[in-house]
């Protein structure tokens, strides 16, 4: 039986040189402005022992996560399917500052199940990541970074979704739900399925005012006023809830003020990456697309498992997701130089000056068929009285 052998395993794609050239002019602009930021590049590698890569991620990434063994150790090894704990390994184990620590990164991620919205398991994750500091500010200045990230990618009509791990994380807790509620009220409450959150609450044997407050967070979801009605529905709860709502509330103001265009979603059963998150969680969104475009949120307690606790806040997207969404306007680029195939000192001097200028300058090979527009050439070195001067040129060149 014959397969067809240029066929690519789903969620795996690759990218034709108009597609990568459009790619690595937006990647360097977005790094570029990171390192504006004071952020600086990082490169972890593609895959690392196992309990290394998934420290401190639970359960979050583990099933994300290709696995393979290594001849030469016997080891796990992991292929990353998140460059997020990789940073944090750097900042807490290589760099060791004590100092805030802002960090960047770009590579490519492999998932053995697609995420965002096209479906890919091969992502290029670009994101940031600032270490050493717990606050509203730190966390908007990622959210800041994240939109202007939006912004340089062309994206138009953002809006923020924020969310509070801690409320969920704090009312299991003192409900004394065991780890199979927890878990089952979790995915519940991220389908907002509410006669199911219902019934799941009812027969956990509750009392009256938490079976109250759970039945309520799924429905805690709105504008900035939603906030005022959390602080009535969760009165009953710890006093870690209310400081969980204090917080998006104080971060909301914030953003107003540096975000002012932006509007903003708050959503307290926002349990985006349960496990690994700590704090505070975000999503950027743009209309049309019902998965989110960019997304991060505070993790303060991974880079213990690596010998320092530190606070870390931070955002990450796919690149490639944001080239294809994007809105950007694309300069004409001019057609690439045909130079002849002769060796002659003064034609090699030219050719040498118009790529130091930023021409593409492509030498004609002995025998070739050459179709000018397919080569993407527009001009042709020719020798005159003047010295090898450019000439437009149209049709095909034949051997």
């Amino acid at each position: 039986m014959q397969t067809n052998s240029w066929l690519l395993p789903d969620g795996i794609d690759e990218l034709l040189p108009e597609q990568a050239a459009e790619l690595e002019a937006l990647r360097r602009r977005l790094l570029d402005t990171c390192a504006g930021w004071g952020y600086r590049l990082v490169v972890p590698p593609f895959l690392e022992y196992l309990d290394s890569l998934l420290t401190g991620t639970g359960k979050d990434l583990e099933h994300q996560t290709f696995q393979l063994t290594d001849q030469l150790s016997g080891r796990q090894l992991g292929i990353r399917a998140d460059i997020t704990p990789q940073a944090a390994r750097i900042d807490a184990h290589q760099l060791q500052q004590q100092g805030p620590t802002r960090l960047c990164y770009i590579g490519s991620v492999l998932r053995t199940r697609p995420d965002g919205f096209s479906a890919s398991r091969s992502p290029l994750q670009i994101g940031a990541e600032l270490y050493g500091h717990a606050g509203i500010e730190s966390d908007a200045e990622i959210l800041r970074l994240m939109m202007e990230t939006l912004r340089i990618a062309g994206l138009e009509e953002v809006f923020l979704d924020l969310g509070h791990v801690g409320i969920y994380r704090a009312l299991a807790e003192q409900a004394g739900l065991d780890a199979a509620q927890e878990a089952a009220l979790f995915e519940a409450l991220q389908r907002k399925a509410h006669p199911e959150i219902t019934e799941l609450v009812a027969g956990f044997g509750l009392s009256p005012e938490y079976e109250q407050m759970f039945n309520a967070l799924a429905d805690l979801n709105g504008g900035r006023e939603v906030l005022a009605r959390a602080r009535r529905e969760l009165a009953a709860a710890p006093a870690t809830v209310a400081a969980a709502i204090d917080y998006l509330d104080a971060l909301g103001e914030e953003l107003a003020s540096c975000l002012p265009r932006v509007p903003v979603h708050y959503d307290l059963a926002e349990l985006r990456a349960y496990h690994y998150q700590t704090g505070v969680v975000f999503a950027a969104f743009v209309a049309g697309q019902g998965n989110e475009v960019a997304r991060g949120g505070r993790y303060d307690q991974i880079g213990e498992k690596f010998g320092r606790a530190r606070p870390a806040t931070g955002f990450s997207a796919d690149l490639k997701a944001l080239m294809a969404l994007g809105r950007r306007e694309h300069a004409q680029a001019p057609g690439a130089v045909l130079a002849p195939a002769l060796r002659d000192a003064a034609l090699e001097q030219q050719i040498a000056g118009l790529r130091a200028a930023g021409r593409v300058v492509i030498r004609e090979l002995p025998g070739q068929v050459l179709d000018y527009a397919e080569a993407g050439i527009s001009e042709r070195l020719e020798k005159t009285q003047q010295g090898w001067e450019c000439h437009p040129v149209g049709g095909r060149a034949g051997q």
